[in-house]
């Protein structure tokens, strides 16, 4: 399948040396959700500005629908849809005219059933007489996410689309996400909350200092980088591992009640059967067995500390 945005080699220095980005390269497909993450300063919004021609490139390449983003710059952007960090929004228009107003400028006929149901869909229709400045800070990043769609873009992207706003209003915009790729866009998102790269995502990546450290399916990336642990919890804490389980490398807890065995689930032989008979054999009493996956964000810290 032919990549909707592909990025070869892309590279930013400022003008006071800094570099932002370090040889990127990066092909995104149609109808995916692809979330970067990174720490501030990273370069997850310089690399958003550039595909999104607010920024120029030192070096590198970037195509938009198989347009070159520089020498095709008009018909690249009207593929674009950009939702910025900032609170970008003017102060007295109302959130229906604001809508138009976007619309047009992209040179799009008036589409009112369109954008009513774009309304509806942000839970903005009630508010569509509301002048901005009447608005909380969640209902005008909303705005911001319908302004950004009025043109009916190919591509989306969202720089860290919930930053500020509380947990209820995430959920409802990770919902629309889903149902806006379901619907065919092309969605690329930053974020700082993991939480939201694993429940939305499809793919994973992860950059740090400019550089693009890996880009993978996110449940590729667990399997890969993640990891299971059984806890097992002893009726009665002892001080050491016995001798006769050091083949497993358990680690004891602080207060000698638990037993932690580090596995790959994956394999043909996880070595529990044989550890539960060899605690057996200790004289060690069970009171409990639970498992834990290796999560997203536990992945993403490894990566940047072995990353520096």
């Amino acid at each position: 399948m032919q990549p909707i945005v592909s990025i070869t080699n892309l590279s930013k220095t400022y003008a006071n040396g800094y570099q932002a980005l370090k040889s990127v390269s990066l092909n995104i497909a149609p109808g995916e959700i692809l979330a970067l993450l990174g720490p501030n300063g990273a370069g997850k919004t310089t690399l958003i500005s550039i595909i999104c021609g607010i920024v120029t490139a030192s070096a590198g390449s970037v195509t938009v629908g198989g347009r070159d983003i520089i020498s095709d710059y008009r018909a690249t952007r009207a593929t674009i849809g950009l939702v910025p960090q900032e609170l970008t929004l003017g102060a007295f228009d109302t959130v229906w005219n604001t809508l138009c107003f976007s619309r047009g400028l992209f040179g799009k006929k008036p589409a009112p059933a369109y954008l009513e149901q774009l309304l509806k869909d942000l839970s903005l229709w009630e508010k569509r007489d509301s002048t901005l400045t009447t608005l909380s800070g969640g209902t005008k990043r909303r705005v911001l996410i319908g302004k950004a769609l009025s043109h009916e873009p190919a591509v989306l992207f969202l720089d860290e689309p919930t930053a500020g706003v509380d947990v209820e209003l995430r959920k409802d915009m990770w919902a629309l996400v889903r149902r806006l790729r379901d619907s065919g866009v092309t969605i690329i998102l930053t974020t700082h909350y993991i939480e939201e790269a694993e429940a939305i995502a499809d793919r994973v990546g992860i950059i740090n200092n400019g550089e693009l450290l890996l880009v993978d399916e996110k449940l590729a990336l667990m399997h890969k980088l993640g990891k299971r642990q059984l806890i097992i919890e002893l009726e009665e804490a002892v001080n050491t591992v016995p001798g006769a389980l050091a083949a497993w490398a358990l680690e004891l807890s602080a207060d000698g009640s638990k037993l932690v065995y580090t596995y790959d689930p994956h394999t043909t032989h996880t070595g529990i059967s044989d550890l539960l008979h060899a605690i057996g054999e200790a004289g060690l009493l069970l009171k409990d067995l639970t498992t834990t996956q290796t999560s997203l964000e536990e992945i993403f810290i490894n990566l940047l500390k072995a990353k520096p």
